[in-house]
């Protein structure tokens, strides 16, 4: 099984075995996300008409760099984490929900930034943006609920 293997790898052993690896890697795994969801928030709450004054495209551009950066810092970090208790982590339902939920609202902002993601100033946001903005807010949601979960 691959769970065992990466489990009993010496990676994850030593990630076990220090004082420091796996609340650094804790760390590093909540900063990501607070820069990858607090971003997306931020943009999805301009898309459902808060902060009008503040225009779609400029607030995208300066935001995204941020959400990419925190995706840089997420996914080793939860590769991490992960292979220190695979097994347990493989057999947990609310994990796989969280993998579901991931892909979910990954797909979400690649068809926004395909379909939609050049909204003219002047225009009202469409409803099709704004119902994928409400979308993403419950997915991120979600997403972190399901990691505070597996933690207890």
């Amino acid at each position: 099984m691959i769970a065992a293997y990466l489990e009993n790898s010496p990676l994850a052993g030593a990630i076990r075995d220090s004082t420091w690896a796996y609340p650094i890697l804790e760390i590093i795994h909540i900063t990501g996300i607070v820069m990858l969801a607090g971003a997306a928030f931020m943009f999805d709450l301009r898309l459902l008409g808060f902060s009008k004054e503040l225009p779609v495209a400029g607030l995208a551009r300066h935001l995204l760099p941020w959400s990419k950066r925190g995706l840089l810092l997420i996914v080793p970090s939860g590769l991490l984490l992960f292979i220190t208790n695979a097994i347990t982590l493989t057999s947990n339902p609310v994990f796989w929900l969280k993998m579901l939920l991931l892909v979910t609202a990954g797909l979400n902002a690649l068809l926004f930034h395909r379909l939609i993601d050049r909204i003219p100033e002047k225009q009202r946001t469409p409803t099709r943006a704004k119902l994928m903005a409400l979308l993403s807010i419950v997915l991120w949601i979600a997403v972190i609920t399901c990691g505070r979960l597996l933690a207890y």
